[in-house]
């Protein structure tokens, strides 16, 4: 059995869904549903770290305990360095960082990310893929691709694509060549905490600059992260009125 806690970053001040956290979905603000579908995983704690009195007010309204946080912290990553030091966690500790937009998350996924990392004694960090859906997803930039060792470890992640099937894209058609080993990264990320505590003090990578890839910080200072290979892509987050209206839509089904 993986033992790991999980931590939920939820910020408040999202410029295309103000107060996302507290967004509601069938009764409930969308970081309490993200909650209660971590608390389905195997982790032994869960909690929420946040710099708004408001999420902290919603999670204890619904038994759920909230860290608050400072409010200049440049990325969630930061923001679990100070909450794993308020807990108090020891380096050897697993931590799961699930986002607070994430209401349909599996906890399968979760334990999944757990698992590998505690798998690999040699990795600081391990994250999920699945499959490329199609050539559509290989060119979009805001789909995230990585390539992988044979031992399952990332290689690089990037917005264009890689690999690149020099002869299946000679002739200048946008295809998905046959057997491309390319993966889709899925953002949930499990985290040695003494990684946690060594990021905030890591100067910024110049790949991570120009891609806009918090994740080749950590590959850049020579951190390993191991990847979870899921065989079909998981329910989208939340970043837009429309995804917030899919996921209500969803929800509402259930009740």
């Amino acid at each position: 059995i993986v033992s790991f806690i999980a931590l939920i970053p939820a910020r408040t001040a999202s410029t295309r869904l103000p107060d996302k956290p507290l967004a509601d979905i069938a009764g409930k603000p969308m970081v309490v549903r993200t909650a209660e579908r971590a608390a389905l995983s195997g982790a032994s704690r869960l909690y929420i770290a946040t710099d708004d009195l408001r999420v902290q007010a919603a999670a204890d309204a619904h038994g759920l305990t909230a860290l608050m946080t400072r409010g200049d912290h440049p990325t969630g990553t930061d923001r679990l360095a100070e909450a794993v030091d308020q807990l108090g966690l020891p380096d050897e500790a697993i931590v799961v960082n699930v986002q607070g937009d994430e209401p349909l998350i599996e906890p399968e996924l979760i334990d999944a990310v757990a698992a590998k990392l505690q798998a690999h004694p040699e990795a600081d960090i391990a994250t999920c893929a699945c499959p490329l859906a199609d050539a559509e997803a290989l060119f979009n930039p805001n789909v995230v691709k990585l390539v992988c060792a044979v031992d399952g470890r990332a290689l690089y992640f990037s917005r264009a694509p890689i690999p690149w099937a020099r002869d299946a894209l000679a002739a200048g058609e946008r295809v998905l060549a046959d057997g491309l080993p390319a993966w889709h990264h899925i953002g949930l990320y499990a985290y040695r905490v003494s990684f946690l505590r060594r990021f905030p003090t890591l100067p910024q990578g110049v790949l991570e600059r120009f891609e806009s890839l918090e994740q080749l910080r950590a590959m850049e200072h020579g951190h390993h992260i191991v990847v979870h290979r899921a065989s079909s892509p998981p329910a989208a987050g939340v970043d837009t009125p429309a995804d917030l209206e899919r996921v209500r839509l969803i929800y509402s089904k259930q009740i």
